[in-house]
């Protein structure tokens, strides 16, 4: 979450307007994340999030986020849920971006990350997976392979800036992903960027899923695998295989793996990281002047990237089989 685009009073409550959900007590804006612009809004009936969606979120899928997020609603999934106007529509403008109001999940995201964490999430995670199954629209994931090298081109001539050789070796490793990327792991529905800051625990347990704008159809297994980034590095770039083990066990609890995915944890784990890598590069060396938000550090997943380059089983991850 982040703020690009400020919000006029009389433009606010305009928009507020198209809702029953009263007049707007606060709107106050949210600074965490990159991607769209964030409100926390209190209105007569309760809290709100409101989002003006803009940078990599294509005006074409948003109809699919929403959709995806009332169907795992629906089957038990604790997400947002978009509310609807008075005209029965979820989707509309403001300020000349598209924008939505969804309701608001109690939770805090956890700042330092234990082990329950760890564990929370891996069986939050299966869970999504298999309430994803019912959901008939499909959406390619659009920053996977070719999404990638799209992105390297546009940082390759700058990418030193930010560490020396770092173009060289992006190149290289993404010609070995391209080479050794997988084709038929069981797939489905992914949330694809579920960082802490992205769920919500009431104590020991996850109370909330946010922020599905990346979610697509592509492999189970790199959901696991960004989680495993994510979630089971320490800040001093060390990776907690206790964390590991209990994120896979719990995930494999819901939702056992097969053979074929748990042999080809170490590469996606490499896809995740690289993409992570560019995405933050991309951001660092392209951000719009004036944003309100926080830059993420892409030399923290190049350390990721190289930690993954150097497993030779998945055994790394405190699998046993």
């Amino acid at each position: 979450m982040a703020v690009y685009t400020d919000v006029p009073d009389e433009e606010l409550k305009a928009f507020i307007a198209e809702y029953a959900i009263g007049d707007v007590v606060s709107c106050k804006g949210i600074a965490e994340g990159v991607e769209n612009s964030n409100y926390l809004l209190r209105a007569d009936t309760g809290t709100y999030i409101l989002t003006l969606y803009e940078k990599r979120v294509a005006p074409a899928d948003l109809p699919f986020f929403l959709a995806l997020m009332e169907h795992l609603a629906k089957h038990g999934i604790p997400c947002p849920t978009p509310i609807h106007g008075r005209d029965g529509g979820a989707l509309r403008k403001l300020c000349n971006r598209p924008a939505a109001i969804v309701t608001f999940l109690d939770g805090m995201w956890p700042r330092r990350i234990h082990p329950f964490h760890c564990a929370g999430i891996g069986g939050a995670l299966a869970q999504l997976h298999h309430a994803g199954a019912g959901f008939a629209p499909n959406r390619a994931n659009d920053l996977s392979l070719t999404g990638w090298e799209r992105l390297y081109g546009a940082c390759a001539a700058r990418a030193d800036e930010i560490k020396s050789g770092l173009a060289e070796e992006l190149r290289t490793e993404l010609a070995e992903l391209r080479r050794l990327w997988p084709s038929d792991l069981p797939r489905g529905i992914i949330h694809a960027d579920l960082f802490p800051d992205n769920v919500f625990f009431r104590g020991e347990t996850v109370s909330g899923l946010i922020d599905f704008y990346f979610a697509c159809t592509d492999f189970f297994a790199y959901d696991l695998a960004i989680c495993l980034n994510a979630w089971c590095f320490e800040s001093d770039g060390s990776f907690n295989v206790t964390k590991a083990r209990l994120l896979l066990a719990k995930y494999r609890a819901v939702r056992p793996l097969t053979d074929a995915e748990i042999e080809a944890l170490p590469l996606l784990a490499r896809g995740s990281a690289i993409r992570f890598l560019l995405t933050r590069l991309y951001d660092r060396l392209h951000q719009a002047p004036g944003a309100f938000v926080r830059q993420k550090d892409p030399v923290e997943y190049l350390q990721k990237l190289r930690f993954h380059r150097g497993v030779i089983s998945p055994t790394a991850y405190g699998l046993d089989s």
